[in-house]
């Protein structure tokens, strides 16, 4: 191993050299890589330019870019990346690698610790407190003048670490530039500020490109929400305490606490984001509702914003909706190829009344827009009746409930019943006006799906007949009931197999052959940086489809119980929740404590 205090020269090839004695090379490609340093550095500095000329002015393009550049395939066939080019530096150098966690990161130490102009120029970062030593983060462990540097101008010891340039600058650039907002931010709002006007569609900034001369309140939003999209966040809390504003983010189900305002600002980021959302900014003591539009990456997102009164100010919770993850082709969003061919069956009837059940939060809305998304055309005219719409889709003729003028969901059924629809979608059948629109619209030859808060299939009959809706009607038109939740998924980078113990295949209601083994194989996520340590990664969806076919009509025109009708569907070949989610972590994709959170309300 190379001391990081030795003296070495920090060069493609020294680290093409690096590479190859760790097996991540062969001679032909280091070999390539310093004949091609040349062209590859002035194809990188071409780039950087082409993201904003004058703020990558002076950038240094590192021997890890470009190798990187080259995307050269390790042995195992894995892309040779810059975490793994940095990975192997490290270890040349006798240290840590680590990629940064965002969600981690010490944002006050980060900003105290050093200058911004330091960190950027040295692309170094402090990332925490640890055993009584400050943790940095540096890209080139060789470079001793600044190792020098870091140890006069930070008291203490001092704990080295590897890590990416890119996630390095990435951090300089939104933690400072953050910070340096939120305290202009402040000292405006002790002179007053004039907030702007917007244009519909809210075209972000790039990180990089956002101006210190810009308004640091705006700045502030714009940090924010790029952080959130980075972090594929769902969803962003922003909630006023006695002393401070607290963000967080719901990232694959789970919130995380990433950082704290000062309480001062609160009012203005939150009457930014009303603004953005085209919300009444006077009105503070009434829950509002807004919509923001914008574009990253070429793409539109969607946000929702919701505010609502609590006891220190306003709580606001931006929803994130990206239509590639919100509109999902339906091969790809978890169906097993049984259960995918009787969805298709269900959706594919000239008419009748299709429902998905399951609580907030379980996909329900990304599986009607893939549906309706496979089923548009030119020659289908599809109509929906959202409370509120969650995306809109140019394919769809969508209608927003709006109670303050009556047109709630049965009232705005009847009028779509007018528009010569093919195929109907209800948002949510709350009531029996809404339930009974729904199965008149079904039995007079149309397409209805729509959904219900119900934990399983058995239970939407009931909860059809608790709105009077007459068994016979029902028995008459629904096509199908199909329940689903949502499952973390492992993480592809850290997954190891373990065994069930017995103890947990008894939990899971498993039945093993006689003389067979007390465990069964199973995976779980250690936990890295990709998953910034929970060990999952994403989400993948269970589901039980009930088919309503001649036994289970017999069974709701005579207001049979739910465990007869999920007696009849199982003989009829249903899987139940419980089955699918046991499925999935048979095949690795899930642990035992998801299975658990649906094991114990499904049957």
């Amino acid at each position: 191993m190379v001391g990081p205090t030795s003296f070495v020269d920090y060069s493609v090839r020294h680290l093409a050299h690096a590479l190859l004695g760790q097996g991540l090379l062969s001679r032909e490609q280091a070999q390539r890589a310093v004949e091609q340093e040349g062209a590859l550095r002035q194809a990188l500095l071409k780039e950087k330019a082409g993201h904003g000329g004058r703020r990558r002015a002076g950038y240094k393009v590192t021997p890890a870019e470009v190798i990187a550049r080259l995307e050269f395939r390790q042995p195992g066939g894995d892309l040779l990346d810059e975490d793994a080019i940095m990975a192997a530096l490290a270890s040349d150098a006798g240290l840590p690698f680590e990629k940064p966690d965002p969600l981690e990161l010490d944002m006050e130490l980060i900003a105290r610790t050093m200058s911004r102009p330091f960190a950027q120029r040295h692309s170094c970062v402090a990332l925490r407190r640890e055993d009584g030593r400050t943790v940095i983060a540096v890209d080139n462990p060789y470079d001793r003048q600044l190792l020098h540097e870091l140890h006069t101008l930070i008291p203490g010891e001092l704990s080295i670490v590897v890590s990416p340039k890119s996630d390095i600058l990435r951090i300089v650039t939104e933690v400072y530039g953050l910070r340096s907002s939120i305290s202009a931010a402040q000292e405006e709002l002790s002179i007053g500020m004039d907030l702007g006007n917007l244009e519909q569609l809210i075209r972000l900034k790039d990180v990089g490109d956002i101006e210190a001369t810009d308004r640091p309140i705006v700045n502030a939003v714009e940090y924010l929400l790029h952080y959130a999209f980075d972090q594929r966040a769902s969803d962003i809390h922003l909630e006023p305490k006695r002393d401070r504003t607290v963000v967080r983010l719901r990232i694959d189900g789970v919130l995380h606490g990433v950082y704290e305002f000062p309480r001062a600002i609160h009012a203005a980021l939150i009457s930014r984001v009303k603004m953005l959302a085209r919300m009444d900014i006077a009105e503070k003591r009434r829950p509002q509702d807004g919509r923001i539009k914008t574009e990253r990456g070429g793409r539109e997102i969607e946000l929702r914003v919701s505010t609502l009164p609590v006891a220190f100010g306003e709580k606001a919770v931006i929803r994130v909706f990206d239509p590639q993850a919100l509109i999902q082709s339906l091969d790809h969003i978890g169906f097993y190829h049984d259960d995918l061919v009787r969805w298709r069956d269900f959706i594919n009837r000239p008419h009748g009344l299709i429902l998905v059940t399951g609580p907030t939060g379980s996909g329900k809305t990304t599986t009607l827009y893939s549906t309706l998304r496979e089923l548009a055309g030119p020659d289908v005219n599809i109509t929906t009746v959202e409370d509120p719409i969650e995306m809109v889709y140019e394919e769809f003729n969508q209608v927003l409930v709006q109670r303050r003028i009556d047109v709630d969901f049965s009232t705005a059924l009847r009028t779509i019943l007018r528009q010569d629809p093919d195929i109907i979608m209800v948002g949510e059948i709350r009531d029996a006006a809404t339930a009974a629109m729904a199965t008149q619209a079904a039995l007079t030859g149309h397409m209805v799906l729509s959904t219900l808060h119900t934990n399983d299939t058995p239970s939407a009959v009931s909860r059809l007949i608790d709105m009077d809706v007459e068994p016979f009607l029902m028995a008459s038109t629904m096509v199908g009931v199909m329940a689903q939740r949502l499952l973390r998924t492992i993480c592809p980078r850290c997954k190891v197999r373990g065994e069930l113990s017995a103890e947990q295949v008894e939990l899971l209601q498993i039945k093993l052959p006689p003389r067979s083994q007390t465990t069964l194989p199973m995976w779980y996520g250690q936990g890295c940086v990709k998953c910034r340590g929970t060990g999952y990664y994403g989400r993948t969806a269970i589901f039980e489809l009930l088919s309503v076919d001649e036994s289970v009509r017999q069974l709701i025109a005579r207001r049979a119980s739910a465990p007869e009708i999920r007696k009849a569907a199982r003989a009829n070949g249903m899987m139940s929740l419980r089955e699918c989610a046991i499925k999935k972590l048979a095949q690795g994709l899930t642990t035992f404590e998801e299975v658990m959170t649906v094991v114990s309300d499904a049957t």
